[in-house]
Formats: C-alpha cells, structure tokens, sequence
C-alpha cells in the first residue's frame, strides 16, 4: 500500500496514464491499492477500449505537416478519428505532430505489416536464413532464429511497430491506443510520406534522428 492517500494516488495516477479520475479510482481499487497494478489495469482497459472502438468509422482528422529544421526533411501525415470537434482539440493537434516528427526521425517505410508486399518478406527471410548458415547455425533452429529477426525488421520499418522516439518504452501503437483511450474515439494513422532532401541522390549520409528527437523535447 503506498503512503500517499487514495486521492493523491488517483491524481498520480491520472498524471501518468491519462486516464480518468473515475476510472484511475475504479483502478486502484481493483488492484487493492497497488499503484503498479493499476497503471497494469487501466493499460489492459485502455486495449480492449481502443479494440471495441476500433470498427468505428473515422472520416474526420487532419493532415499534418513537419519540416525538419532547415528544411532538411519534410513529413505530410494523415490521422483520422471520429469527429471534427476532435480532430480540432490542442491534444490531437499534439498528438499528430508528434507522429510526424517522429516519422522525420526514424524513416518508416511503411504503415504496419500488412503493407509489406510478400514477396519482399520472402526475401528477406531469404537472406537472414543465407546468413545463419553460413554462420555455422544448425538448421533445426535457423527458422527460429529468422522469425526473430524478422520481428527486429518490422520494428525497424514499420511505424506502427516502431519505438516512439520521445519515449522508447511505447511503440507508436501504444501511442495510438493512449489517444484512443483519451479521446473516446476510434483514431487511426492512415497514411504518411516522408521527403529527405536529395533522396535517390549521390550525397553524405546524415542521421537526423537524434537533432529530430531534441527538438521535439
């Protein structure tokens, strides 16, 4: 039990989850006081909110833009929810922008995925299954070892798999299902496109991750 009284830890608890004081209350009582427990319930609750809500249309939403300081990078990123008066709110306006920067700092390639076309997953389990073999690996365990390596790919090309760049602890998933629980509306990343400066061009490879992830503090 923590020192704190019920309403304090409930405020704490809102703090840091987003949830309401209603149910940051409901939480603590059914984890017997536990703080941790709680945050564990409200975060179970939230995911199968964000499932339940999930079917609902989202039409509404906006298209947000982020150019990189210096006009180095630049991101256009639609996000749907339900209604305009949501889309409109100084949180879903955060909410996109931070997608976006994080979008010019860690180049996704695609969505989550289903976008991945098989043929390119085929290669690339291909090569990883080359690699292990030629590395001495038995081969009753290379097919383990290319499934992992194949889940380390698509955290690395897939936004929605993707560690969020201000708080790696929380893939841009998370983050989607956070707003979901906070706004009380289906929200959905549709589509994105990243421009770098020179892409497709002869010229020094600079990582712009880090500089991104500093500006967005």
């Amino acid at each position: 039990m923590s020192e704190l009284s019920p309403a304090k830890m409930a405020k704490k608890l809102r703090d840091m989850t987003g949830a309401g004081i209603l149910d940051c209350t409901k939480a603590l009582k059914e984890s017997d006081g536990s703080f941790d427990a709680a945050v564990e319930f409200l975060q179970k609750k939230s995911i199968v909110t964000a499932e339940k809500r999930a079917v609902r249309i989202a039409a509404e939403g906006v298209v947000g833009s982020y150019i990189h300081m210096g006009g180095k990078i630049g991101v256009l990123t639609e996000v749907n929810c339900e209604t305009d008066f949501v889309a409109k709110t100084d949180q879903f306006q955060q909410f996109v922008r931070d997608v976006s920067m994080h979008i010019a700092a860690m180049s996704p390639i695609y969505l989550d995925q289903s976008e991945i076309p098989a043929t390119e997953v085929a290669k690339q389990r291909a090569i990883y299954a080359a690699q292990m073999k030629e590395s001495g690996k038995p081969d009753n365990i290379i097919g383990k070892i290319v499934d992992g390596k194949i889940k380390k790919w698509h955290t690395d090309i897939c936004l929605l798999d993707q560690g969020f760049v201000k708080d790696s602890d929380k893939s841009v998933r998370q983050l989607v299902t956070d707003m979901v629980s906070a706004t009380g509306e289906n929200v959905k990343i549709r589509r994105f496109v990243r421009f770098g400066l020179g892409d497709g061009l002869e010229k020094k490879t600079e990582d712009f991750a880090a500089e991104v992830a500093e500006a967005m503090q």
